[in-house]
């Protein structure tokens, strides 16, 4: 069974689009925005402006119809001129208009921002992943797409339909989900990890395997049989693609899967360790807290009780040699 590794990663961690508000400006320009520590994107809807970024090389010119998703790991500013650069402390606007920051006249200039909502415990998995800025170009064959939903986006909140919300969130979401597929199809510099082997055709196809059928006892054999590869050369390549051996990453999504349930169902224990592939419940409890630091029954007992707080750390375990069915 082939599975869709994206859809399943966004929908584990919850992933929720909101727009949130948006920039109108005119004339001679600039706003410094704090570091969210969040997903971010922006969406320009006319004009254009300049980018800003921490460790960005040069300013980066943004046009009418390009969309940016950040990590939220640096700080970033918008300005209409880039020898404008804007104050150090973080100005408010001239005035807030519908969730519209109104800066100078008249206006040329009109971008829509809001972020990713993601369940705290899991957003390493998004954000360990993600390079610092996406930038989908408006005038990219890619784009036309993205053009699509961004007119309807500015329709939606100017109006005022019933329904507006739920069409906002919901094209929001799309506009989220084509900009990453923009950058699988064209970025051949993101970091190791499962973001990167969806962009890889050879590794892909493993991967979507292993989602499909998380409980299966798959063998290094069996998944480089199924991608026309040697055994030698597939562990090779899926480890530089990923970052981890394949069995380690069927590892940690295996407990990631079980967390999530741990944590938002009352499933037994037995048959969660049942339906991820394990012959046991004590099998499957000593894999958890060799992963997770402490036991399925235990962790579920303090997440719930809120004495504990969820111990995921990072988006798979580094584990290599273990078993995954013992």
């Amino acid at each position: 069974m082939m599975a869709d590794p994206l859809s399943q990663i966004l929908d584990l961690l919850d992933a929720q689009c909101l727009l949130s508000g948006g920039l109108a400006a005119g004339g001679r320009w600039a706003r410094r925005f704090p570091q969210p520590d969040a997903v971010k994107f922006m969406a320009v809807a006319e004009g254009s402006c300049w980018l800003l970024m921490e460790q960005l090389a040069a300013p980066l010119r943004l046009e009418t119809g390009d969309v940016i998703v950040v990590n939220g790991k640096r700080a970033l500013a918008l300005t209409s001129d880039p020898s404008f650069e804007p104050p150090e402390a973080i100005a408010p606007y001239d005035r807030v208009v519908d969730g519209i920051g109104q800066l100078g006249e008249p206006r040329d200039f009109f971008m829509l921002g809001g972020h990713v909502a993601l369940d705290p415990a899991r957003q390493p998995l998004l954000l360990d992943v993600l390079p610092p800025l996406i930038h989908v170009h408006g005038t990219s064959s890619e784009a036309a797409a993205l053009r699509w939903l961004l007119d309807q986006l500015v329709r939606e909140r100017s109006a005022e339909r019933p329904g507006a919300e739920v069409a906002t969130a919901q094209l929001a979401q799309l506009l989220f989900v084509q900009a990453l597929r923009f950058h699988l199809a064209t970025s051949s510099h993101t970091a190791a990890g499962w973001l990167r082997a969806l962009g890889d055709e050879r590794i892909a196809p493993a991967l979507r395997l292993m989602h499909g059928d998380p409980a299966r006892p798959w063998t290094l054999d069996e998944l480089a049989k199924a991608v026309a590869m040697s055994r030698t050369t597939f562990a090779a390549r899926f480890k530089s693609v990923v970052g981890l051996p394949p069995l380690a990453y069927l590892l940690g999504w295996r407990m990631h899967l079980a967390e999530r349930d741990l944590r938002e169902s009352d499933v037994p224990v037995s048959t969660l360790a049942l339906a991820l592939g394990y012959a046991s419940e004590s099998a499957f409890s000593n894999a958890f807290k060799r992963t997770k630091g402490m036991a399925p029954k235990r962790y579920r007992s303090s997440v719930r009780s809120g004495d504990g707080r969820p111990v995921t750390q990072v988006p798979f375990p580094a584990q290599s040699g273990e078993s995954l069915l013992t």
